[in-house]
């Protein structure tokens, strides 16, 4: 009865451990949520370049994009029910369109969650030195100290990661709805905002608005987040999962189209030296308390932002691991169902690139929002393929959603890939092969060991075979005599072999009285000579070793190499590293021997040794 209690409250810690709706909104959705801070103004940076007649297409690209959101919104809570296990695009694409078109959506959403990460970093410092001018100087080691922090909060647990965030991001959400609200009350901003346009140096083309929509686009990125995460959040999950969704999109579609309404009733124009959103918030509200408040928290959003990689692209390498095209490492969870090896990957990804970027968000910005928008496209795609085959009631009409969301996201794609070319989105176009040859020779690795292996045959049934142990000894201890013990326990014959140096001095050589305690002690092991001339412990080692393996008499031939194990760190500067020498000689001299590094604690080998004296006595 108490493992059955015991096991019950396993699991239900582990569901506490997982995710509410609220929690994967707050630890999911910061990414897309965080977007109304830099996407609208993304469409009006390219369509000001035509000048004011361009500006009225701000509100219909809006419009646009929110459609495009709908769709992805509405596939992706197929793809949740579809796909309980999590993986979003990879997972579709995987099933329907075949294993390289899902390692090339794979690959896309890595790229895109490291890019989100330094990206969401980046931004949240340059605010933080915008207002603080004297930090500037130190913005890389304030973005590796923010990255840092929100690294050890998702080691520390999604869950606990989750209530962290759930304060700003509700916070955000009701900053947006206060400017929203009280703008959509005035019928002229409190501030007046700068009109000021450049000469008119385009005409409004349909090359202009795709531009314009393809910019804008960069508010979707998140958006998958939650469909690679379903596995994260408490059961039911997929429901969960949806249900998140759902208000990810309600959410996000609302902020998107309030902004764009007070951008075209007020005129807004992006302006040096702010930001389109403080320029509405301060019409909304004016330059008071509440709107240093709402800066602040826009600020600390965007920091925040890179919390949906983290959410997200563990979950995805643990799938990529699983299906043997990541290392298995991958897959691995600590105790509160964290894949710390994919956090920590990932963390030292993004590192790299606010380092190499110096923490400039705008060398990043070209290469962000393509490797998502490519996952769009293979998940849609897969999407249409798999309501095809089920052909299940209304197939037709969810087909038909998900083939329309397929084309916009691959013209969005085409168009953020040609207009951001030549400003760095080349580096994607090679990351994303790359990444994909990296799974596949994965994969042939794994295929590789599991064909020597024999995983997945039966194999025959075991049975005992000859096997020497040799165990290399120095001098007569404590270690000596648990090394031998080991070693009697663990095969048929048993050597123990010491090394001599030719070249010594001493009146008495060292093999003699070794040899002397040795037969005084009498183990019942043979004790073996080697001699050196060079001073080498090694070579002589591994020139017997050989020896015995030619002699094809043993089916085993394992080392057995005891060795203390320092009580503190510091102790291994005390010790000659002979176990550490030994290991790496003999697995390069030698083909087929096993090799066992025994290591004893100080205290418990004398603590052993006490013991066994007083029973003796």
């Amino acid at each position: 009865m108490g493992t059955v209690s015991g096991g019950t409250e396993g699991g239900q810690d582990q569901e506490r451990e997982r995710l509410t709706a609220l929690g994967g909104l707050a630890a999911l959705s910061l990414d897309a949520l965080s977007s109304v801070a830099y996407g609208p103004e993304a469409i009006l940076v390219v369509l000001v370049t035509a000048g004011a007649t361009a500006l009225k297409y701000s509100l219909p690209i809006t419009g646009a994009i929110v459609a495009l959101l709908a769709a992805l919104v509405v596939s992706y809570r197929q793809v949740i029910a579809a796909f309980p296990n999590g993986g979003g695009a990879y997972a579709v694409s995987k099933r329907h369109l075949g294993t390289v078109p899902s390692l090339v959506a794979a690959a896309s959403l890595i790229v895109d969650y490291v890019l989100n990460a330094a990206v969401g970093v980046s931004a949240g410092v340059e605010a933080l030195t915008a207002a603080f001018p004297a930090l500037y100087g130190a913005r890389v080691w304030l973005c590796l100290g923010v990255l840092a922090a929100i690294t050890a909060v998702n080691l520390w647990g999604l869950a606990e990661s989750a209530r962290v965030f759930a304060v700003p991001t509700i916070a955000f959400i009701a900053a947006m709805a206060v400017v929203i609200v009280v703008g959509a009350l005035r019928a002229h901003p409190v501030v007046p905002l700068g009109h000021t346009l450049p000469p008119i140096t385009d005409t409004v083309g349909t090359l202009l608005i795709l531009k314009a929509f393809a910019s804008g686009c960069s508010a979707l990125t998140g958006v998958e987040a939650i469909a690679n995460s379903v596995p994260q959040f408490r059961v039911p999950r997929a429901r969960r999962a949806q249900h998140t969704e759902m208000w990810l999109g309600v959410l996000l579609g609302a902020m998107l189209l309030g902004l764009g309404e007070l951008i075209r009733r007020w005129d807004v124009v992006p302006q040096a030296g702010t930001t389109v959103l403080a320029q509405l918030t301060a019409g909304a509200i004016g330059h008071g308390a509440l709107f240093y408040v709402i800066q602040m928290i826009t600020l600390v959003l965007l920091s925040l932002a890179a919390n949906t990689s983290f959410g997200g692209l563990p979950v995805l390498a643990g799938l990529l691991a699983r299906d043997n095209f990541l290392p298995h490492v991958f897959g691995l969870r600590a105790d509160r169902r964290v894949f710390r090896y994919g956090v920590g990957v990932l963390a030292v990804a993004a590192a790299l690139l606010l380092v190499a970027a110096r923490g400039d968000t705008q060398a990043l910005v070209p290469l962000f929002a393509i490797g998502v928008f490519v996952g769009f496209t293979l998940s849609q795609v897969g999407m249409v393929r798999h309501w095809h085959s089920e052909r299940s009631a209304g197939w037709v009409a969810r087909a038909w959603i998900n083939g329309i969301g397929a084309v916009l996201t691959f013209a969005a794609t085409v168009i953020e890939l040609v207009s951001k070319f030549f400003a760095g989105a080349w580096l994607v176009a090679v990351i994303i092969p790359a990444l994909v040859m990296l799974f596949v020779w994965v994969n042939r690795a794994y295929t590789r060991i599991g064909v020597l292996l024999g995983v997945g045959q039966l194999p025959p049934p075991p049975m005992k075979r000859a096997s020497l142990v040799v165990v290399p000894v120095a001098g007569m201890s404590r270690l000596t005599a648990e090394g031998i013990s080991a070693a009697l326990s663990l095969g048929d014959d048993v050597i123990a072999v010491t090394v001599v140096f030719t070249d010594s001095d001493d009146e008495l050589p060292a093999d003699v009285s070794f040899r002397a305690e040795w037969n005084v002690w009498r183990p019942e092991v043979p004790l073996i000579t080697l001699r050196s001339a060079h001073r080498s412990i090694a070579k002589p080692i591994v020139c017997y070793l050989r020896s015995v393996e030619a002699e094809d008499k043993y089916h085993r031939l394992v080392v057995l190499i005891p060795e203390v194990q320092p009580a503190r760190p510091w102790q291994w500067l005390l010790h000659n590293q002979r176990g550490l020498i030994l290991d790496r000689a003999i697995r390069r001299g030698t083909a087929n021997v096993v090799l066992c590094r025994l290591r004893y604690r100080l205290g418990t080998l004398a603590a052993d040794s006490a013991g066994t004296s007083a029973r003796q006595s």
